[in-house]
């Protein structure tokens, strides 16, 4: 097993892999901005380096800070966590063109589902299905409008290097299309350095449900299981839940083999996921994106399932063989997880501030896994999670009433905080009976 880990990351997600670490043995080492000294991912792991200024280019988008941390403590192995680096290809490449362990699937895989166009045209070829869209970028707005016209409005108007929901706008009809492409190809130049778009079909009452894959040292590729995502803000995750309702034991069946197949198409190693959309009328469902990275909602697949995706990242990484029998994987119970972000409940708008109270709940099928502890500030530089709060139950119904009381119980003063709107989602009929979608948040508002 790897003996020393640099986790490049910040927050609940390092904090949560130095946890694993430490049951392991291995010694942990947190890389950390100026801003976040006093966070207790700092404090928690073995060893800690300031890598340098709050701004993240500066700090933990900064390459040569991390690798220069990585060999002034001598760390074997690198886990990127989320976000940040975890998916640049050429930062992975470097962590092992200078020796140190890669906590994550190969550079190539990455590369080759970085890019949505090539790994739509790659899932397309490998028998996973896709919805229509273009095949090659959309160069310019005459090509998006003829693209848009063969497609079929309402169309999708897509960052071809996006991911986590950014750059992204729906067109109904051509009109609205001019106005798309600009907004998303000028955000994507200016946050993803690459301004190429793709028009995709637009369904507008969707499920989005993702599959959790792993890559096996031996090559293998196995899927655990799906994860219901619909519960959306501006085409990003606020609620998780593993099993999904909307999935049948036959349609879970056709998820998971696409997924495998989706791995299987780039030789892919470590944990990953298999982002579609699924239309709930026809029970049909189209490949979205792949992560190729662990995800922040993995905690729900790690109780169905009974494996820490941290410990398994870290076998597969040091060539070892995973705790679990690849051929018996068996689901059981509910997962939920709601994330607990610093932002205002009713419109969503980030409110960063300094924690005054934080009292995290407890109980039976109840886990928090935190990046902040009163007296801590959340600032303005990064994400606006805090916090992500699990509960679990035997079934789908005994996690909601645990949800519930958890959402209770937990108490934050200081920065403005959605735990409101989950009071509101816990006990709204359409998020209970299951049968609910993407819009479940914009008709709640």
């Amino acid at each position: 097993m790897i003996e020393s880990l640099l986790v490049a990351n910040r927050g609940e997600i390092a904090r949560r892999i130095i946890r694993t670490g430490k049951r392991l043995g291995i010694r942990t080492i947190a890389v950390h901005s100026e801003a976040d000294g006093g966070l207790p991912f700092v404090t928690e792991a073995d060893e800690a380096v300031c890598v340098g200024p709050a701004n993240p280019a500066q700090s933990y988008r900064n390459a040569e800070a991390i690798l220069d941390a990585a060999r002034s403590t001598g760390a074997q192995a690198i886990h990127p966590g989320y976000g940040f680096l975890s998916e640049n290809a050429d930062f992975a490449r470097t962590v092992e063109g200078a020796g140190l362990i890669w906590v994550g699937p190969g550079a190539d895989a990455i590369t080759a589902m970085g890019d949505k166009i090539n790994a739509r045209n790659l899932m397309a070829a490998a028998g996973v299905p896709v919805a229509p869209g273009t095949t090659e970028p959309a160069t310019d707005l005459d090509a998006a409008v003829v693209a848009a016209a063969e497609i079929g409005y309402p169309v999708m108007v897509k960052a071809a290097a996006g991911g986590g929901g950014m750059g992204m706008g729906v067109a109904a009809d051509e009109a609205a299309l001019r106005t798309e492409y600009d907004k998303v190809r000028a955000f994507a130049e200016r946050m993803f350095g690459d301004g190429s778009v793709l028009i995709e079909r637009y369904f507008p009452r969707v499920r989005h449900v993702e599959v959790q894959i792993l890559g096996l040292a031996d090559g293998r590729v196995v899927a655990l299981g799906e994860r219901e995502c619909s519960v959306q803000r501006r085409n990003q995750k606020l609620v998780e839940e593993s099993p999904s309702p909307a999935v049948s034991p036959e349609l879970r069946e056709r998820f998971l083999a696409a997924a495998v197949r989706a791995g299987e198409a780039v030789d892919y190693r470590n944990a990953g996921t298999v982002e579609c959309l699924l239309n709930p009328s026809t029970q049909e469902f189209f490949f979205l994106e792949m992560n190729t990275r662990l995800q922040v909602e993995h905690p729900v697949t790690e109780y169905v399932y009974g494996v820490d995706l941290v410990e398994e990242q870290l076998r597969v990484a040091a060539g070892q063989a995973p705790t679990f029998d690849p051929d018996a994987l068996t689901p059981r119970g509910h997962a939920i997880e709601l994330r607990i972000n610093a932002e205002d409940p009713k419109r969503f708008l980030p409110g960063p501030g300094a924690i005054t109270t934080w009292n995290e709940p407890s109980g039976t099928g109840v886990r928090v896994d935190s990046g902040y502890v009163a007296g801590n500030t959340v600032t303005p530089f990064y994400d606006s999670l805090m916090a992500k709060l699990i509960l679990t139950g035997d079934t789908r119904e005994e996690a909601v009433q645990r949800a519930r009381a958890a959402v209770v119980q937990f108490e934050i003063a200081g920065p403005k905080c959605n735990l409101p709107f989950f009071a509101e989602l816990l006990e709204n009929p359409e998020f209970l009976s299951g049968d609910y979608d993407t819009g479940i948040v914009s008709r709640m508002r």
